[in-house]
């Protein structure tokens, strides 16, 4: 390999590889962005989607009293809750700190013009998150936490033992969304060579979606807890990211070679 062609090779180390990207918005651009970057074709099917909350007044209102800085925290635990922000426009002020369970929710919080006060150093959940904020907060401060109608009430539990005003409120259902045929079929044949998992509702619905992935087919996983909730999905992973960003993520993908399509060759 002469110098040129290896200088190619490391800056476009995914060259060759199609690789699902399991969420859309401005979160999945940016992610197709980088994978191009990188000699990657993102492939965009959004797996998840948001179905608004059975009490969609309970939630305006305390959007609306974020807005007015009733809280001096808000909480996200999922990147779709910030969508949910996003279709409300809500407005967080300058006063009231806002905390992401993690990176993945991080980022979209910054692809839509959030700002983010705190990620959890170690432990990317909300237990992990409410050791960190009672590590911060240890006088009572008034705290909205914002989550799925599914999960476990964790993160308002230990908040309000610790002495905190803490409001919960259902922001959002998820739903699966179905992909295309198309992609269905590519990702059965193997023509799919990587498929991201940030979340556990993703794990879910790759393996729902998706019940025959080829062996060769590369899934990653975001982090420990997401390859966690992954493998009790059923699905077996190939990758965990040791920093849990995006960026984390496609090195994970990196370091294996390029598969192949079980009828890439055939004539």
């Amino acid at each position: 390999m002469n110098t040129d062609l290896q200088a190619a090779t490391a800056a476009k180390p995914l060259k060759g590889w199609r690789v699902l990207v399991p969420r859309g918005g401005p979160w999945g651009d940016s992610v197709a962005a980088t994978l191009r970057a990188q000699g990657a074709v993102p492939v965009i099917a959004p797996l998840i989607n948001f179905a608004p909350s059975t009490d969609q007044a309970t939630l305006e209102a305390a959007l609306a009293d974020l807005a007015a800085g009733a809280f001096d925290w808000v909480t996200l635990t999922s990147a779709t809750t910030v969508d949910v922000l996003y279709a409300y426009r809500a407005e967080i002020p300058a006063t009231t700190r806002v905390a992401a369970v993690g990176e993945t929710t991080a980022a979209a919080l910054s692809a839509v013009g959030y700002r983010v006060d705190l990620v959890p150093d170690d432990d990317n959940s909300a237990a992990g998150m409410a050791d960190q904020l009672l590590t911060l907060e240890p006088e009572p401060r008034r705290i909205l936490t914002l989550r799925s109608e599914i999960a476990k009430p964790v993160l308002t539990r230990r908040l309000s033992e610790a002495g905190h005003d803490v409001r919960s409120v259902v922001a959002y259902r998820t739903v699966g969304v179905p992909v295309t045929e198309r992609i269905a079929h590519d990702v059965e044949s193997g023509r799919i060579n990587a498929i991201l998992v940030t979340s556990g509702s993703v794990a879910e619905q790759v393996r729902l979606q998706f019940p025959d992935i080829p062996a060769s087919t590369i899934i990653a996983a975001i982090g420990p807890r997401t390859a966690k909730d992954a493998r009790k999905a059923g699905l077996g992973v190939n990758a965990v990211a040791r920093e849990q960003t995006v960026d984390g993520l496609i090195a994970a993908v990196q370091k294996f070679p390029l598969p192949h399509a079980t009828d890439e060759f055939a004539v």
